[in-house]
């Protein structure tokens, strides 16, 4: 095993594309280490990306937050600016492990574990967050969703990184919120979640919204029909019903030990208004 910390992302590209073996990308390393530890997967070169400086970085410009894929979860918290701009976001970030591993995590890293039970990642969708991705041909940006295809892969070629995390600047108005279940009060897997964005216009009436549900499918969903339940109205009890009742329809969840199908898809409809109803009332809604 090889083990390589370059100090440039073109560097890490190049060893990445240029490994013959099996390679993996080291950030915080909860993840991975486990893996390693646990003997499921064994690299033949592990590249180390926390020495490029820029990767670690949360950057504020006027398009918005860019969040470099080293940048530890504890970090996201300690941001006001990002706090106050995607308090959902932040919110979901602090939920991944135990206050120990969030120290080290990254939401990169969440992402591209590729679980359907990410915390991070229907928080990221619902807020239209994109990934900045650096390869062999170059640069490009793509939907935060796009990137799992399924529990434990994503759509990233060899040689492949997502360097950053790419949040808008928060339109007037606006609002996040991002909730899960889990059997445990802390430091569990979402047996399901759910992560609401909206706008709204100066009367209360939501004029944009995105609701992403979690563990509720093989990759986090985006519920365009959710959101047309509500935009066009106030976020009333009885929106509030309808944006319930087609996210209950909208799962494809697994039964298993944690929880049955039907459980899942009855608590993502319950979570959906929760997390609706936070998202609302931070962007003004009364």
């Amino acid at each position: 095993m090889r083990y390589i910390r370059p100090l440039s992302i073109e560097d890490a590209v190049g060893l990445l594309a240029g490994s013959t073996g099996t390679a993996a990308i080291l950030a915080g390393g909860s993840d991975l280490l486990v893996r390693m530890k646990g003997g499921f997967v064994e690299p033949d070169l592990i590249v180390d990306i926390k020495a490029i400086e820029e990767l670690s970085e949360i950057r504020e410009t006027a398009d918005g937050f860019s969040i470099g894929a080293a940048v530890p979860c504890a970090v996201l918290g300690e941001s006001a600016a990002l706090k106050k701009a995607w308090p959902g976001v932040v919110e979901a970030a602090k939920l991944i492990g135990s206050k120990q591993v969030q120290g080290r995590c990254t939401i990169v890293g969440n992402l591209c574990n590729a679980s359907p039970a990410a915390d991070s990642v229907p928080a990221l969708v619902a807020a239209g967050a994109r990934a900045s991705v650096v390869g062999p041909g170059g640069r490009r940006t793509i939907p935060v969703g796009s990137v799992p295809t399924g529990p434990g892969k994503t759509s990233l070629a060899k040689g492949e990184i997502i360097e950053a995390i790419l949040l808008d600047k928060r339109a007037p108005r606006s609002g996040d919120a991002y909730l899960r279940f889990i059997p445990r009060t802390e430091m569990d897997i979402a047996v399901v979640s759910a992560g609401v964005n909206l706008t709204l216009d100066e009367h209360g009436v939501v004029t944009a919204a995105r609701v992403a549900l979690g563990a509720a499918a093989p990759t986090v969903l985006l519920v365009e029909e959710a959101a047309e339940a509500i935009i066009g109205r106030k976020l009333d009890e009885a929106a509030l019903e309808r944006l319930a009742k087609v996210c209950f329809g909208a799962c494809r969840p697994i039964d298993d030990k944690r929880g049955t199908i039907e459980f899942r898809r009855k608590v993502a409809g319950v979570l959906a208004k929760r997390a609706g109803t936070t998202a609302y009332a931070r962007a003004g809604g009364k």
